[in-house]
């Protein structure tokens, strides 16, 4: 069981990119932050999905704007066995952080 960061990605743009996957058997809390490098606006989608192409019902956000140098930020949610989260964004210059427990 792991806690402390969990996952990392510097996402290249308008590619839906797993950043975690819960193991087989375990659950995990995670908090996640994206956070916008560039100079320009970013828009950023997250999903708790069952594969690396998440379906409409599995995002938690979508084409949520992140302004230059601000971050979004997503806390406590609880992931089950084998979800993945994935990121999107219209932009490369996005940083995201995965960071909990699994148990």
């Amino acid at each position: 069981m792991a806690s402390g960061t969990l996952g990392q990605a510097a996402p290249a743009a308008n590619t839906n990119t797993t950043v975690y996957t819960v193991p087989s058997g375990l659950t995990a809390t995670v908090n996640v932050n994206v956070v916008n490098r560039g100079s320009d606006p970013a828009l950023v989608r997250l999903a708790i999905a069952a594969s690396g192409t998440p379906t409409n019902s599995e995002y938690i956000e979508y084409d949520a704007g992140i302004l230059p140098n601000d971050v979004l930020e997503r806390t406590a949610l609880v992931m089950s066995s084998q979800k993945l989260l994935v990121v999107y964004a219209d932009t490369a210059n996005t940083s995201v952080n995965v960071y909990g427990f699994e148990e």
